[in-house]
C-alpha cells in the first residue's frame, strides 16, 4: 500500500477544511497540507446551497467554491473517503493509500438523514440535502417537476420550502410540531414564522412524521404516522444529520455527543485535534456544546489551522447561527427552546430581541431582523449572573 505524507492533514472536504488550510498558512507557508474528501469538488460555501442560490439572481455558481487549493496549496485528495485512523502511527487508511501525518484534524461533518421509503429512482426523486450534487439535483427537480413535497421544518427543511415554492414549485412541507417553528419561538412568532409560508402559498402538514412511503418513476406516495398519504413527483429530506464519529470512536477519541477537545481543539489522543459539526468543545460563555452552523465551522476550522501549526490558542469565539426566509433573517446566541420564558423586546413590528431565561438566567438571544448585533447578544449571555429582566428590555438596538 502506498504511502503518502503530510506535516497537516485533514480528514474532510467541507468549509472546515478551508479555514483549517487557511489558518495553518497564516503560521506556516511552507509546511505541507492534505486533504481527504469524499466531496466530488473542492470545499465551497454550503449555506448558499439552500439560500442565496435560489433567491439572488446575481449570486452565480462562480461565487460557491471557496479556492483552498489556489489560495493554500494544499494537496486536495476527491472522492476520498478515509476508513481508518491509527493515531500511534500517525497513518490514516483511505481505499488503497495510506496517509502518513505530523498533526491530524478530523472535521468529518455528518450525513443527512434518509426518508424511511422505499427508493425505486436511485436518488432521482427522492434525495437528501447535504452537498453541491444534492443542489444540482434539487434544482433540476424544480425545474422538471411540478409538486415537490420536503420534510423536517428546521433550518435546512424550511429553507428549502421557501427556496422552491419562490422558484414557481408546488411545495408541501411536513413536519412534527403543531406549528412550523414551534420548537424555538414562542407560539405569537411561530404563528407569523408559519404565515409566511402559507401566503407564499407553502402546503403546510403539521404535526405528522413520515413512517415509510414509495419512490417510484410515477412519483411520490409519503405514508403518514396519521395514517395519511402524501403524493408528489418528488421529496427532499430536510431532517438534520448524524454527525460522522465512528472514525474517531474507532481510533480510541473520546466521544461524547461529539468528539471531545479543550480549549485548544484538541482531542484526547495526541497529535489530533478535530472541528466542526463534529466537535464537543468548551465554550467560553455557554459551557460544553456542539454546534453545526457555518460561524462556527468558519471561525472554528481557523483556530484549529492555526493550532496545528503551532498556535496554541483557546478557542474564545461564541458561534451564531440564522436562517433567511421570505425576507426576513433572524440570527441567534445561545439556546433557542420554545419551552424556555421568554423576554420579549419589539422595536416595531418587524424587528425585535427575544431573550430565553433558564431559572431567570438569559441562556439564549434571539434577533428578529435586528442587524450588528451578535455581539450585543454574545454580551448579554456573558453577563447572564449579573442582570435582571428589568436590565433586558432596550438592551440592544
Amino acid at each position: 500500500m502506498a504511502t503518502t505524507h503530510f506535516d497537516y492533514l485533514i480528514v474532510g472536504g467541507g468549509m472546515v477544511a478551508d479555514t483549517a488550510a487557511r489558518g495553518i498558512r497564516e503560521l506556516d507557508a511552507a509546511g505541507s497540507i492534505g486533504i481527504l474528501s469524499d466531496d466530488i469538488e473542492e470545499p465551497y460555501t454550503r449555506p448558499a446551497l439552500s439560500k442565496k442560490l435560489w433567491t439572488d439572481d446575481e449570486f452565480t455558481w462562480d461565487k460557491v467554491p471557496l479556492n483552498t487549493v489556489d489560495d493554500t496549496g494544499a494537496d486536495l485528495r476527491l472522492r476520498t473517503r478515509a476508513t481508518t485512523i491509527r493515531p500511534e502511527a500517525h497513518e490514516v487508511d483511505a481505499a488503497d493509500e495510506t496517509f502518513a501525518y505530523g498533526k491530524l484534524l478530523v472535521a468529518t461533518g455528518g450525513h443527512p438523514l434518509p426518508l424511511p421509503i422505499d427508493d425505486g429512482t436511485n436518488g432521482e426523486r427522492a434525495l437528501s440535502f447535504r452537498t453541491a450534487a444534492d443542489y444540482r439535483r434539487l434544482r433540476a427537480l424544480a425545474h422538471d417537476v411540478d409538486r415537490i413535497a420536503v420534510v423536517g421544518g428546521g433550518y435546512i427543511g424550511s429553507e428549502l420550502a421557501a427556496a422552491l415554492v419562490q422558484n414557481g414549485v408546488d411545495t408541501v412541507l411536513i413536519h412534527t410540531g403543531a406549528v412550523l417553528g414551534d420548537a424555538v419561538f414562542p407560539p405569537a412568532l411561530a404563528e407569523r414564522f408559519e404565515r409566511l409560508f402559507r401566503d407564499a402559498g407553502v402546503e403546510i402538514v403539521a404535526g405528522a412524521k413520515v413512517e415509510g412511503g414509495v419512490a417510484d418513476a410515477a412519483g411520490i406516495r409519503l405514508a403518514l404516522d396519521n395514517g395519511d398519504e402524501i403524493r408528489a413527483d418528488a421529496v427532499v429530506s430536510g431532517l438534520g444529520i448524524e454527525i460522522a464519529t465512528d472514525l474517531a470512536e474507532a481510533a480510541g477519541l473520546t466521544v461524547e455527543d461529539g468528539i471531545v477537545v479543550d480549549a485548544q481543539l484538541r482531542s484526547t489522543t495526541e497529535d489530533v485535534w478535530a472541528a466542526g459539526d463534529v466537535a464537543s468543545y468548551p465554550d467560553r460563555i455557554l459551557g460544553r456544546r456542539r454546534v453545526e452552523h457555518v460561524d462556527n465551522a468558519n471561525e472554528m476550522g481557523r483556530a484549529a489551522g492555526r493550532n496545528l501549526a503551532g498556535a496554541g490558542e483557546p478557542y474564545t469565539h461564541t458561534p451564531y447561527y440564522y436562517s433567511a426566509v421570505f425576507g426576513i433573517r433572524y440570527e441567534a446566541v445561545g439556546t433557542l427552546d420554545s419551552s424556555l420564558e421568554t423576554v420579549e423586546d419589539w422595536i416595531d413590528t418587524d424587528r425585535g430581541v427575544l431573550y430565553y431565561l433558564d431559572d431567570d438566567r438569559v441562556v439564549g438571544v434571539l434577533l428578529w431582523n435586528v442587524e450588528d448585533a451578535r455581539d450585543a447578544a454574545r454580551a448579554v449571555l456573558a453577563e447572564a449572573d449579573t442582570l435582571t429582566r428589568d436590565d433586558l428590555v432596550g438592551r440592544i438596538r
